[in-house]
């Protein structure tokens, strides 16, 4: 028996220690460590945890934390000799409807979340796509996003409170339950999308909204590339703050075609635009966008409350995996007004290196998701050197035209390298200084995105939720 296991079942009960098998030591990328890790945890309380970290200070050793393991970038792969802690089971759920928050454990499902809510009247309202498989810890963590983030902002808007035991076990509390509040150093963002490098969070106190009792949807179908910006403009720019703002291309729409039988490349083209509104004026302000994207000689046609639901189930989930390919799933944002120019660029990377392409983007906030991928030939155990190249091209042109790596999945591994072109070196740095003060020993996620390792670890042939 290794030291480590042996003093993690001194402090922990015997339930809580789990076997070292494959589906903790990667995340949705499907990547594996290059050997494995000493131990896998899955504590039931906050003092567990903090026993746990206890044990990595006093033996030096690493933790890399997990929630649903539903991560795309590599964050939660584990580190060889280290120790996996699982927050599965933290994942208990209170609602205060008269405060209008939600207080739960990192465990909690995401769209249970958002369940128990409604109960209440009230919403989660960010929605990642994974919310029925991602927990709220790793939500915390890469700072997701989701369908209706152009109204109603991302992970980090909604928490107002953390929990987080720090690497030497100290229980941490920081932000507040009260919606307004200034006082010092907002350590809760700070703690929002540092992908588990700085602490273990263990609670959230998140903020709900009221729940809409009215939905709407309409589509625009897009001949081309052109028409579908315009369509973005004119939602956005139309008075009107829709609830959300999507964009499935043609790839996707052959993608979702394949997978489940559809006729949507015939029916919708180039590209279809999707945009809702939600609330007591749903019914206004659907019609008001209508207005607006007529006036720019676009044909909207507003759809019926279960066929906007239908849209909305394709957008979140539709796409199949596309078996026998190697494929590149990407996660980035840029201005609203270049998100014409970064499909265009995704398209003309794709010709130059010879790869298909295929994009869903939240575009009422610039986030876009494109996928790279190309056959898998006979005896190939790597992806083609040129599918790599058009990645590298993609992310290189989504910097240059004003936009960041990452929307709401996170760097992990996958982005590790091209850190330092979007922060800069001075920067980077400034960031490692800050983990060092939470973290003096190096020990949280130490092959996350502020490992001063520059290797890409290429991921490759897994299905892109976004």
């Amino acid at each position: 028996m290794s030291e480590v296991l042996s003093a993690l079942r001194g402090v922990l009960g015997p339930d809580e220690i789990l076997p070292v098998d494959d589906r903790y030591q990667t995340d949705e990328t499907g990547v594996a460590p290059a050997s494995p890790a000493a131990a896998v945890v899955a504590p039931r309380s906050v003092a567990a945890v903090q026993a746990v970290a206890r044990v990595a200070t006093s033996l030096r050793t690493p933790i890399v934390v997990r929630g649903a393991g539903t991560g795309l970038s590599g964050g939660a792969i584990a580190t060889p000799g280290g120790i996996v802690l699982s927050t599965e089971r933290l994942d208990a759920i209170a609602v205060d409807p008269d405060d209008q928050v939600a207080v739960v454990g990192p465990g909690a499902i995401t769209a249970r979340i958002d369940a128990a809510a409604r109960q209440h009247g009230l919403m989660y309202a960010p929605d990642p796509a994974s919310s029925a498989r991602s927990s709220i810890g790793g939500n915390i963590a890469t700072g997701a996003g989701g369908l209706r983030c152009v109204k109603y902002g991302v992970t980090r808007d909604a928490v107002l409170a953390l929990d987080v035991v720090l690497a030497d076990g100290e229980l941490l509390s920081t932000g507040h339950r009260a919606v307004k509040g200034v006082t010092g150093l907002d350590l809760t963002a700070l703690f929002v999308g540092s992908e588990g490098t700085l602490g273990i969070v263990v609670g959230a106190t998140l903020r709900l909204v009221p729940a809409p009792a009215r939905e709407r949807s309409l589509i625009v179908s897009a001949a081309n590339l052109d028409e579908a910006g315009r369509a973005i403009r004119a939602a956005t720019g139309s008075g009107v703050r829709p609830s959300g703002v999507e964009l499935i291309d043609r790839g996707a729409l052959q993608n979702i075609d394949e997978n489940l039988g559809t006729d949507l490349e015939r029916r919708h083209g180039d590209a279809l635009v999707l945009v809702s509104t939600d609330g007591p004026g749903a019914d206004v302000e659907i019609d008001e966008i209508t207005r607006a994207l007529a006036a720019d000689g676009l044909a909207p046609e507003v759809l019926s409350p279960e066929d906007g639901l239908r849209y909305a189930e394709l957008r979140r989930s539709g796409r199949g995996s596309r078996p026998g390919t190697w494929k590149i799933g990407e996660d980035m944002a840029v201005p609203r007004s270049q998100v014409v120019p970064a499909l265009a660029a995704l398209r003309e990377i794709g010709a130059e290196f010879g790869v298909s392409t295929e994009v869903v983007a939240h575009a009422g906030d610039g986030n876009l998701h494109p996928t790279v991928f190309t056959p898998q030939q006979p005896g190939e155990t790597e992806p083609p050197e040129r599918l790599v190249r058009a990645a590298d091209a993609l992310v290189r042109r989504a910097l240059d035209l004003g936009g960041t790596l990452s929307g709401e999945h996170g760097i992990g591994r996958a982005k590790r390298p091209w850190l330092a072109d979007e922060l800069g070196e001075a920067q980077l740095a400034l960031q490692r200084r800050l983990k060092a003060v939470f973290d003096p020993h190096g020990l949280l996620a130490p092959d996350g995105f502020l490992s001063e390792d520059h290797t890409t670890t290429v991921l490759t042939r897994h299905e892109v939720p976004a």
